[in-house]
């Protein structure tokens, strides 16, 4: 007995999406790693450089094209959300709280990343999705929250404004992934953003970089391989496969393994009631993926909610949007 095309498909998209939140989920403890002896700016800037340098050999060696010109200012937007916003507020918060801190405003990430796809690519979840959205939201906040300790005002403000571009750029990522596919929109967004990020990253270097420690060292290692440029790869395949309402969900359980990750690296205490909240949020990312494909955006739809861009190719034209469909290779274009 085969299994129908759309299971598959949606299978293969949670599996991406998994993929996508364990590699993130070392985002916070290693970023916390590397600034024991890496100042917040050089680790965002060099984090950058390095990942759009390996993303400019990769699109050097297997792109067979360009992105058209009509999507270099959504691959800006999301370069400005993934590739410097997100990285450098939450560098910047984890000055002032705890990574264990940091992780009750990541639960808020996927509620704005649901949001940003219905303003940005026209998804319309049911109602009901959106109420077990904000139950998952709670629930992770919450429980994130109850055991970080006290925290401070900055590093709250930074850290909101960190979910809000990392929303935005998941989201507009999430939208283009439906032509370009997964790789190349990270790709290119890193690639794009070299004659910013390279300057800055020699400008800021450490003055003695032999005294700078390998612990801190490997946590910008991996900032700039698995957590910038891998883990996207498999997140954008996930979202434009599996919607981005839907799959931004999986999100609510980043901060429950970004615990565990915290716990075993760094030290920091784990507590059974993680159990508890963690199978509460994935009851909730479970009904709410099955309740995200609620009414479809509007056939001929050319802006988005904002009216920022144009929509163009297949979904504006009404031809069939073949790079939502096709198995993705590292040969695509």
């Amino acid at each position: 007995m085969t299994t129908p095309p759309a299971r598959a498909g949606s299978r293969r998209a949670l599996l991406d999406g998994l993929i996508g939140v364990g590699l993130f989920s070392a985002s916070l403890p290693a970023t916390r790693l590397a600034l024991t002896d890496l100042d917040p700016l050089f680790l965002t800037a060099a984090r950058a450089a390095l990942s759009g340098l390996a993303a400019a050999l990769a699109l050097a060696l297997v792109s067979r094209g360009r992105p058209a010109r009509a999507d270099l200012a959504a691959l800006a937007l999301t370069a400005l959300g993934v590739v410097v916003g997100f990285p450098l507020l939450t560098a910047l918060a984890l000055r002032h709280v705890t990574s264990a801190h940091a992780m009750a405003f990541i639960g808020l990430l996927p509620l704005a990343t649901a949001l940003f796809g219905t303003l940005r690519a026209g998804e319309r979840p049911a109602p009901a999705f959106w109420v077990l959205s904000v139950l998952g939201s709670a629930v992770t906040v919450g429980f994130a929250a109850a055991g970080a300790g006290p925290g401070s005002l900055a590093g709250g403000g930074l850290m909101l404004a960190a979910v809000a571009a990392g929303g935005l750029g998941y989201a507009e990522g999430g939208r283009l992934a439906r032509r370009l596919g997964g790789w190349q929109v990270i790709a290119w967004s890193a690639a794009l953003s070299l004659p910013v990020s390279l300057p800055l990253a020699l400008l800021w270097s450490p003055a003695e970089p032999g005294a700078v420690g390998a612990p801190a060292w490997a946590g910008l290692a991996y900032l700039a391989g698995a957590s910038s440029l891998v883990g996207f790869v498999f997140w954008y395949r996930a979202l434009a496969s599996g919607g981005i309402a839907a799959v931004s969900q999986l999100q609510l359980l980043q901060p429950f393994l970004g615990m565990l990750i915290a716990g075993l690296t760094l030290g920091e205490s784990i507590e059974p009631r993680m159990l508890l909240a963690a199978g509460i949020v994935a009851l909730c990312v479970a009904g709410a993926r099955k309740l995200s494909h609620g009414r479809p955006p509007a056939a001929g739809h050319a802006r988005t909610r904002l009216g920022l861009f144009r929509r163009h190719g297949p979904i504006a034209t009404g031809r069939p949007n073949l790079a939502a469909t096709a198995p993705e290779t590292l040969t695509q274009s």
